[in-house]
């Protein structure tokens, strides 16, 4: 058996327009690294969190460890572990950092223990980490970031997570300005009641997109992406909005929309080239209403979390 692991899971882009609480992919960055080492006894503990100043050192309350606890315990498992958790993004990024932590944690003991277990027995304990840090169920960051790809949640009672197939030329620019946005309080300013013609709207959206991915119809994609529940509440919150969502469609964006509840937006584009030059342009719109951010470039990430060295 072996005495420590070292594993990366990736970031994610949830909603994805139309996609609310339905539709996550992942990216290949950035992403959280977690480490776990055997120890003696049978303690869970967090030894070190690089990156934040802001998470909790309290396992319960940690979503890396939250979700290592809810596996142990369900399958009765006394083991003693030291946790380290390196953070490469921002907690309220809007690119599922929590998910990424409570996968990683759950991937890393999984293989450290030799359980053997799939992920989708794995998914319910990564949700339950996620759980700490959203205050809600939602399983659009962690089943992409688990699952690898681009995945459709069907239903969440009884859960059923669907991989979809995508075009290979699909490239996803990601721009992170240096605000945060908490999930939880960015799910407050929702509607609580959706108009009609919203909901017909949002459904013929949310299909045309699945449709377009399966398809690889980029235009159906393109025209497909659009958000009539989340969207227009929350774009309120990221004052860069619609500078960057200019920029990014006269810089050859498929479309640009934000990733999960914000501040992050993406952008699809069909060449590294035009994501390239994104980036560069929606970088400087986010700068001249004074945000500073980070931009970042990924195909869609097929594999998930993965063991490193």
């Amino acid at each position: 058996m072996m005495k420590k692991i070292k594993v990366f899971a990736p970031a994610t882009v949830s909603n994805v327009g139309p996609g609310f609480d339905i539709m996550g992919f992942a990216l290949n960055q950035p992403g959280d690294v977690v480490e776990a080492a055997l120890t003696k006894g049978n303690r869970i503990s967090i030894k070190k969190i690089y990156g934040s100043r802001d998470l909790s050192y309290n396992p319960s309350k940690n979503t890396a460890t939250a979700s290592i606890i809810s596996l142990l315990k369900s399958y009765k498992i006394r083991v003693g572990l030291e946790v380290v958790i390196r953070k490469n993004m921002g907690i309220g990024s809007g690119l599922g950092s929590s998910a990424a932590s409570s996968v990683a944690g759950v991937f890393a003991v999984n293989k450290l223990l030799n359980l053997k277990l799939s992920k989708s027995e794995l998914l319910v304990h990564a949700l339950n980490g996620e759980i700490i840090s959203s205050g809600s169920l939602h399983a659009d960051n962690v089943a992409p970031c688990l699952f690898g790809g681009f995945v459709l949640i069907r239903s969440y009672d009884p859960l059923d997570i669907i991989k979809i197939d995508y075009p290979e030329n699909l490239f996803c620019t990601v721009l992170y300005p240096q605000i945060e946005i908490k999930t939880s309080e960015a799910r407050k300013i929702l509607d609580k009641k959706i108009p009609r013609h919203n909901a017909i709207a949002q459904a013929g959206n949310a299909s045309g997109l699945i449709a377009g991915l399966i398809t690889k119809d980029i235009d159906l994609i393109s025209r497909s992406m659009k958000d009539y529940i989340a969207e227009p509440k929350r774009k309120e919150l990221i004052p860069c909005y619609d500078v960057v969502r200019i920029a990014a469609l006269a810089n050859g964006a498929i479309n640009c929309n934000i990733s999960g509840s914000g501040p992050s937006m993406f952008s699809f584009s069909t060449s590294l080239e035009d994501a390239e030059r994104i980036a560069s342009a929606i970088k400087d719109a986010a700068l001249s209403e004074g945000l500073r951010s980070e931009t970042y470039i990924s195909k869609i990430n097929n594999r998930g979390p993965v063991v490193i060295k």
